[in-house]
């Protein structure tokens, strides 16, 4: 039975993380993971799953906010079935999603479609692989791409779907094997695939939420299970999201991509430092 006070300090880790997590495109459960193992002592299958179902529910509010303040467009032209298949019938189907669907839905539902190779095989791996393996290989990942975010963020790079596909399936895999290392991949990769800043976060955001919830479902057939501690972490992740997309919209463009480049370095650093510490 948890006690009232690690209630209230597991929503309030949780509103920080995610604030952070919805602001810069990361941070959720790179954080959160490994801070519930080190001060409250709970086993990563207690974790993983419930961090999985808590963005689950956070990314997507995360996202629609995001949507509805402009800082991401993740909206057909519409949701109309009547206009949608006189469009298709008159156009066809290439054709009507070229001009219909904005281009940030379309790379959400790309690195989605990708996620569901990478999450099931992954959920494998945290169940059969050894802990240190996997933590030191995000770490490594992590911290590497916050380098190179930083290194040419003067730099503009021309728009690749092969890129942003190879995000899809390797942050899902980080994403399955530990809770974390999701955002990081997606924001900072998707930065260096041409994608403007201010929509990463909420590209980030809708797609991290959608994964998720086929993370949740492999580890709910698996039968690996526990998530009492879920609705601590909704109820304070879903109450930053408001904050964070306001946030986001306000930011010079330039600061952004400082901000994601050294917070990714950080939170890959963190995790790095963690190993030395528990060995």
């Amino acid at each position: 039975m948890v006690s009232w006070e690690t209630v209230l300090l597991l929503m309030i880790i949780a509103f920080i993380a995610e604030y952070i997590d919805s602001t810069v495109g990361m941070g959720y459960g790179t954080t959160l993971t490994p801070i519930l193992m080190l001060l409250f002592g709970f086993a990563p299958l207690q974790i993983v799953p419930a961090v999985l179902l808590s963005e689950l529910i956070t990314g997507i509010t995360a996202a629609a906010i995001h949507h509805r303040v402009g800082n991401v467009s993740l909206m057909p032209r519409s949701l109309n079935p009547g206009f949608i298949f006189n469009r298709v019938k008159e156009h066809g189907i290439r054709e009507s999603v070229r001009t219909g669907v904005p281009i940030h839905l379309k790379i959400a539902l790309v690195i989605i479609s990708c996620s569901i190779l990478g999450t099931l095989v992954s959920v494998y791996a945290a169940l059969n692989l050894p802990k240190l393996y996997v933590k030191l290989y995000i770490g490594v990942l992590i911290f590497v791409l916050g380098v190179f975010v930083l290194v040419t963020s003067n730099r503009k790079f021309p728009f690749s779907w092969k890129k942003i596909v190879s995000l899809g399936i390797l942050a899902s895999f980080n994403k399955g094997i530990s809770g974390g290392g999701y955002g990081p991949l997606v924001t900072g990769g998707q930065l260096l695939s041409g994608v403007e800043e201010r929509s990463t976060v909420g590209i980030t955001s809708f797609s991290e939420g959608i994964t998720c919830f086929i993370g949740i479902t492999a580890y709910f057939i698996a039968g690996e299970i526990d998530l009492s501690l879920a609705p601590y972490l909704v109820v304070g992740a879903v109450a930053s999201a408001p904050l964070s997309a306001y946030t986001v919209k306000i930011i010079p463009i330039r600061h952004l991509r400082l901000i994601i480049g050294i917070v990714t370095i950080i939170l890959g650093a963190s995790t790095l430092l963690q190993i030395f510490l528990s060995n």
